[in-house]
């Protein structure tokens, strides 16, 4: 689960190739990488963020490659992502489970969102995971120290809350 083989995956296909010639200031912008524990899978994604266009083109790596235009919600122009790491998907699931040993968390890891992005001009792995128990772990995870930097433990039904507080707040604006 090495992040250099998937990208080399990628930019060795012919679907991206031709996608560069087209699209030439186009530029990296996030990586998706959900580990399935149960289904034993892995699937991987590389966004790439088109400025002539404000888009965001999304490819997804499997057995081949298939490239998706995505739909760009978010007003704000992502920075550019640097894609020359080694790092092991596999090392950080293990700095996760370590740490879940650690705060004594109950439930069995299910699934794992890694999510490579850049903020404030530093990339990061902005992690969130699925427990058997509902519950959510939000965990960020510093590439350059590998090391767990932020460790959050939430309840399936905390998001719930928070969703329907904001629908709430949204009636209470519209009255």
């Amino acid at each position: 689960m090495k992040f250099q083989d998937y990208y080399q995956k990628l930019i060795n296909s012919k679907e991206y190739q031709t996608f560069t010639k087209e699209n030439k200031k186009a530029y990296p912008c996030s990586g998706l990488f959900i580990i399935d524990r149960q289904k034993g899978k892995i699937d991987v994604n590389f966004d790439y963020y088109l400025p002539d266009t404000k888009k965001i083109f999304s490819f997804k790596i499997d057995k081949s490659i298939e490239g998706i235009p995505v739909e760009n919600v978010d007003p704000t122009i992502p920075e550019k992502l640097g894609m020359n790491y080694s790092f092991d998907l596999a090392t950080y699931e293990k700095l996760i489970l370590e740490k879940i040993a650690e705060e004594k968390i109950n439930g069995t890891l299910q699934k794992i969102l890694f999510s490579l992005q850049k903020t404030k001009g530093k990339d990061y792995l902005v992690t969130t995971c699925f427990l058997s128990n509902l519950g959510l772990l939000k965990v960020q995870i510093d590439i350059q120290q590998n090391k767990i930097i932020l460790f959050e433990k939430k309840s399936f039904f905390d998001m719930i809350r928070v969703i329907k507080g904001n629908k709430k707040e949204e009636k209470e604006k519209d009255n």
